[in-house]
């Protein structure tokens, strides 16, 4: 493979040595999303998952079969996207797109009102913080206007990671009908967006007289007692102002009260923090620029609001409404959150632009975190007799250009889960029943995979098939949506 591979992360020794105090495998380090090429590149079990061991000996699988870039764009619907720095020792703003004047630390606002629809993300993580303080995430929202403003909350969701979604090892493929497999906070969140949940604890609305703010989220990341003192917390929602408001995330120890127990900030204690704080601590790694060449390729974190929140398209051959299946014993395949550096052959990068951000954060929104992927296949069988079909997503090694013709799977897999979160399936079985189906995939990278779906398709026949997902946190692009046609009569 050709790629550059990103170094270590700062403190990775520091993760290690806790590991190891925390009874560990001192192997790999075990923490969120240090797995991730997003951050620094490095591959990553989660706690509660296993690492295969690397095998003396392995099988590379070239799959044949054309790649394609994935038909459509992304709509512009702007993401607050708060995920840098993902790892918080000492608190302060994590994302403010306020107006810089008056602030103490012009540099951490970015003054760009959001109106209408938008949506937010907040993943975020501590471990062994002073005292075992409990930090709280904060989302704060102005009104600069001189009329209420209304914010339509329709879904949202925020999970722990301890102890509402641990990272654990699960099946390649679970059936997952009522959302209760997932394997980490951001999968969890995410997963109950695509059912059109809104928790219990988030309102449908909130109105924001002028000149005033309000809190979104006010929620703890508590670590002191548990097994090991890490912990974090992913958030997302989808939401409409009827006018221009300002958004930003900080991140905040607890206070404490009169008898000397932890509570949560007030909102003016975050108003006060927005005014006169800083920058959270520690930054993750200056990403590298993009057109640079020589050294290690780092993509860093987000830290901005990006354009476009939804991938929706329906895959089809150019200048035709069906996509033809491929020949018997043949693949075509269809990249998924192509990146820098990591467009499998096809030229397409997937990664959301980002309309404001921080110098020393990422410059796109590598790997689409949260991104809804819509995605509709009118399989057409053009052959003369009765034809398998089966689709599939998966993860093949990542490369830029496809360096020995197809896509890299080996047997057994390497290490690490690449994709962990759950996909909605539309489509008609064979008995012309409308079914739907939730599953939940835990995928290592060059992992072969059952198919997500097989269906027999009668000659010229066409049905299709529908794919939904949001990208999820913890996952590591790129994938691919393959449509096989299998060889032999049926």
């Amino acid at each position: 493979m050709h790629q550059k591979q990103n170094p270590l992360p700062i403190g990775f020794s520091f993760i290690l040595l806790l590991l190891a105090v925390a009874g560990c495998s001192t192997k790999k380090p075990g923490f969120p999303d240090l797995q991730s090429p997003l951050s620094q590149g490095v591959a990553a079990a989660k706690p509660g998952e296993t690492a295969n061991a690397t095998p003396t000996t392995a099988k590379e699988i070239i799959q044949p079969g054309e790649v394609r870039p994935l038909p459509g764009k992304l709509d512009e619907v702007p993401m607050f996207n708060s995920n840098s720095p993902e790892w918080i020792k000492k608190e302060g703003i994590l994302l403010s797109a306020f107006p810089s004047q008056g602030k103490t630390t012009p540099a951490a606002h970015l003054n760009f009102p959001l109106e209408g629809k938008f949506e937010l993300f907040a993943h975020h993580f501590t471990h062994t913080p002073p005292d075992l303080q409990t930090l709280y995430i904060g989302v704060i929202v102005n009104n600069p206007g001189v009329q209420p403003v209304t914010i339509d909350i329709s879904e949202a969701a925020s999970y722990l990671m301890v102890p509402d979604a641990p990272f654990q090892e699960k099946p390649a493929m679970s059936e997952n009908p009522q959302g209760e497999v997932y394997s980490g906070p951001g999968i969890r969140a995410v997963d109950n967006i695509l059912r059109g949940i809104r928790q219990a604890d988030f309102p449908a609305q909130i109105v924001i007289p002028p000149g005033q703010s309000q809190m979104l989220l006010n929620h703890p990341i508590p670590v002191r007692d548990l097994a090991k003192p890490v912990n974090g917390r992913s958030t997302f929602m989808r939401l409409q102002s009827n006018g221009k408001v300002y958004v930003a995330s900080m991140a905040m120890y607890a206070k404490k009260n009169s008898a000397g127990t932890e509570r949560a900030p007030t909102l003016a204690e975050w108003q006060l923090l927005l005014e006169t704080g800083g920058f959270a601590q520690p930054r993750d790694k200056t990403p590298t620029p993009p057109g640079a060449t020589g050294g290690a390729l780092i993509y860093s974190r987000v830290a901005g609001v990006q354009q476009g929140s939804k991938w929706e398209t329906t895959i089809t051959d150019e200048g035709a409404n069906q996509l033809r299946i491929p020949k018997p014993g043949q693949a075509i395949s269809y990249g998924i959150s192509t990146l820098r550096a990591g467009t499998l052959g096809t030229g397409q990068s997937q990664s959301a632009q980002l309309l404001v951000r921080y110098p020393d954060t990422a410059y796109e929104s590598h790997g689409n975190y949260g991104v809804h992927y819509d995605l509709t296949l009118p399989l057409q069988n053009s052959s003369e007799k009765p034809q398998k079909v089966t689709v599939t997503l998966e993860t093949p090694q990542k490369e830029e250009r496809l360096s020995k013709g197809g896509l890299i799977f080996r047997q057994p897999p390497w290490d690490f889960p690449f994709f962990r979160g759950t996909v909605r399936l539309r489509y008609q079985d064979d008995q012309g029943v409308a079914v739907t189906r939730y599953v939940h995939l835990w995928h290592r990278r060059g992992q072969l995979l059952p198919p997500l779906i097989e269906l027999n398709l009668a000659s010229g026949e066409v049905r299709s098939v529908r794919v939904n997902f949001l990208y999820p946190p913890d996952a590591t692009p790129p994938q691919v949506l393959t449509v096989r046609t299998l060889g032999g009569d049926i």
